[in-house]
C-alpha cells in the first residue's frame, strides 16, 4: 500500500543550524574641516555595501586594540578612541551555521593616515560627510551608530 501525504499535512522540518557566538570591535573614525564632521566608511572587497570599519577581537586582544586596527586595516587610517559609542547584536547565517554576533563601536579622533591606504579586505574606503555617511551606509544599526557618534561629537 502507498501512502500519499497531502500538501499541508507534514510539518516541514528546518534543519537546526548550530549556533556560534562571534565578538568584533569596531569604530566612527571622524576628522572636522571647515565646520564639516567627516567620517571615514569602505566598501568590502566584492561586496555591495558601505559599512563602518570593523571585525573580530583576536585571541590576547581587547575590543579597543581590535577597533583601532580594523579602522587601520579596512579604513586606511589611525584614531584614538574617544570613548565607547553603543554595542550592537544581530544574527545572520553563514554557510553551516547560525552567528550570534556583537559588535562595540568606538568614537574615535582622526590621528593620521590616507583612506587609500586600505587593506585587501576593502575596494575602497573614503572620508565622507556625516549626514551622508548615515544614507550611504548599508545596515540600519550602523545608520544608528553614526547618528549617536555625531550626538557625541557635536557635544564635545
Amino acid at each position: 500500500m502507498q501512502v500519499r501525504i497531502l500538501p499541508g499535512a507534514q510539518k516541514m522540518q528546518k534543519k537546526k543550524l548550530p549556533l556560534k557566538r562571534e565578538f568584533s570591535a569596531g569604530g566612527v573614525c571622524f576628522k572636522k574641516e571647515d565646520s564639516k564632521i567627516f567620517i571615514v566608511i569602505y566598501k568590502p572587497e566584492g561586496r555591495n555595501a558601505w559599512q563602518l570599519p570593523k571585525g573580530w577581537i583576536d585571541k590576547g586582544e581587547s575590543s579597543q586594540e581590535a577597533a583601532i586596527r580594523e579602522v587601520k586595516e579596512e579604513g586606511g587610517v589611525e584614531g584614538k578612541i574617544i570613548q565607547k559609542i553603543d554595542t550592537i547584536k544581530y544574527f545572520f547565517n553563514w554557510q553551516d551555521e547560525k552567528i550570534f554576533k556583537t559588535v562595540t563601536f568606538y568614537l574615535m579622533e582622526y590621528v593620521k593616515g590616507r583612506p587609500e591606504d586600505h587593506t585587501w579586505e576593502a575596494e575602497t574606503a573614503e572620508w565622507i560627510e556625516i549626514d551622508e555617511a548615515v544614507e550611504r551606509l548599508t545596515f540600519k544599526d550602523e545608520k544608528e551608530i553614526v547618528k549617536k557618534a555625531k550626538l557625541l561629537i557635536v557635544g564635545s
